[in-house]
Parts: C-alpha cells; structure tokens; sequence
C-alpha cells in the first residue's frame, strides 16, 4: 500500500478488480442456502464495518474535516451502488443489469470532461469504449433482453453511484489536507451499515444459514468461512486496494481497469461453480482487457511551466 508510481497503481487497480470479481463466487452459495441477497448485501457491508472500525476510531478527526466527503462515499460509493443494482435485478435480467451498471466509467468520463472540465485522454476514451462493447458481450445482453423502463433507468443509477465511488475517492488528493483512504473507506462502510439496515431489514434474516454448510459446486464448505472471504478479500481488501489505486493513477483510468471485474466473476464462476463459458463471453473478456489495456496506457498532459516543485508534486501523486 506504500508503493508509489503508475505501475504500482496498476497493480492495486488490478487486485481490487479480482477481489471484487471473487465476491459473487462465494456469494452465490450462501444466497442458495437460504439467505436474501439484501441480506447477504448487509452481511458484506457490515461485517466490513465491523473489521475497519479501528480506523474509523484512529481518523476520527474526519467527521469534522470532511463530513461531506464521508457522507457522500458511504451513501453513493458504498450503499448507493448496491441497493440500485438489486432494485434493477428485480426488473430487467441479471446481464442488462450487470452491463447498466459498469457503464459507470463512460459516464465517469462525461463528469471529468464536461462538469471539471479536466481533459479526457483519447486512450482513456478509447478504452472505456471497447470496454463497454467488451462487457456486452461479456453478459450476452442481446439474451432475454428486457427493458423495463423503471428497471432501465435504476440500473443508471447504480452506474451513476460508481462513477461517484471514482470521483469520492479521488477527492482531496490535491493539497495539504488529503483525507487518509483508510478512514474514508471505514466511516464509508459504518455509513453505508446504516443505509442499509434501513433498506435490508436484517432483522428478519433467517441466520441459522451461516451456523450450517453451503455448498460450492457440490463441495461443502462452512458458510461462515464464505462470508469471511466476502467481508475480507471482496469488500475489506477489494474498497481498500480500489480506493489507493484511484490515487495512483486516475479515475478514469481505474474506471475502466475495474471493469474487468464482471469479466473476473465470469471466469471465477466458470472455475468454481461450473458455470458455462460461451465463445461471445470469451471474446468479450478479451474486449475488456484490451480495453483496460488502452485506458492505463494513457498519459497525463505535462505541465506549461516546468517548476521542478509542481513535477515533484505531480510524481508523487501519480
């Protein structure tokens, strides 16, 4: 987490992809047991809460520092995206949704161009766009193709609430009061618990699922071991790696290299749950990490004056 650097970037970029992408393998069994998938929602966000909640007591000063920026991560970057694309599930298939969904990085590249007014790099354009293509394939949109307006316009929403994730989690990095990613994903996720206690109800969980066995592709495994690897890797790890990698790099750039999540989960599912890959899949993964291959090769424009403290600056943030 120390290192410093574009490649170093890159790299966070990529663990948080496979981390998020791992979250739906070891979702999936328990969901089958008997759990909600609001409620399996709940459990991810909370049990996150619960581990980081040491640093959200060690960065208390961010309550009075940056209020808005923790509101707005918690309720948009972290319960935002999850309750829109569940609202969206129960409207339009799984792989309309999926797709709605990761359009986030196209319209992060709207709000950089046209709301900062900051340059977009035509190779991260370019990326996000054969992304986007990729990632239809990826979910066979054109396959029971549903479009349930209501259900069309939720699924942009969850889209919108990603894209937000990027720019939250860029915010402040330019100055000398640069919030620490750690506390902000901490009172996130305490944040984010809250919403979502509201929306899931976890009162009426039935939680007997997670004492029992749940079963990976006919292999038993113990469902409180699952949830660990839900809490811990895809959503503890994943928010952790993904936060740090957008200041390495950029939001539009780290948009687009997270959209290899859906194509992650795909192949995990393939491995792991014997979930049937089909060529039109196969060629979309390709299409999307061309795409996140494009996006990271952009470069940022070099500065008018060449004050060697503003190049200093610049490296460091890089």
């Amino acid at each position: 987490m120390q290192a410093s650097g574009r490649h170093a970037g890159l790299g966070l970029a990529l663990v948080s992809a496979f981390a998020f992408g791992g979250s739906g393998v070891a979702a999936k069994p328990l969901i089958e047991a008997g759990l909600d998938p609001l409620h399996m929602v709940w459990l991810r966000v909370a049990g996150a809460a619960l581990v980081l909640s040491p640093l959200a007591w060690r960065h208390r000063d961010l309550l009075r520092r940056k209020p808005a920026l923790l509101a707005g991560f918690g309720l948009i970057g972290v319960a935002g995206v999850q309750a829109f694309y569940f609202a969206s599930l129960s409207r339009i298939p799984v792989g309309v949704a999926l797709l709605l969904e990761y359009l986030g990085p196209a319209l992060l590249l709207g709000w950089i161009r046209f709301v900062q007014r900051k340059p977009v790099t035509r190779a991260a354009a370019a990326g996000a766009a054969v992304a986007v293509v990729g990632l239809a394939c990826v979910v066979e949109i054109w396959a029971g193709l549903s479009l349930d307006p209501l259900g069309v316009l939720l699924g942009l929403a969850a889209a919108c609430c990603q894209a937000f994730y990027f720019v939250f989690a860029d915010q402040g990095t330019d100055g000398d009061d640069v919030p620490d990613p750690l506390g902000v994903i901490a009172y996130g996720m305490i944040i984010g618990t809250l919403v979502m206690t509201v929306i899931a109800r976890p009162w009426q969980m039935d939680w007997q699922v997670l004492g029992g066995d749940a079963s990976l592709n006919g292999t038993l495994l113990p469902a409180g071991l699952l949830l660990g690897w839900v809490v811990l890797i895809a959503t503890v790890l994943a928010y952790l790696t993904g936060v740090v990698s957008v200041r390495r790099l950029s939001p539009q750039v780290a948009g687009v290299v997270a959209c290899l999540e859906a194509v992650i989960a795909t192949v995990l599912a393939w491995i792991l749950l014997g979930e049937h890959l089909s060529t039109w899949q196969i060629v979309g993964g390709g299409l999307v990490l061309g795409g996140a291959l494009i996006a990271q090769s952009a470069r940022p424009t070099p500065p008018a004056a060449a004050d060697p403290s503003v190049l200093d600056h610049q490296t460091a943030s890089a």
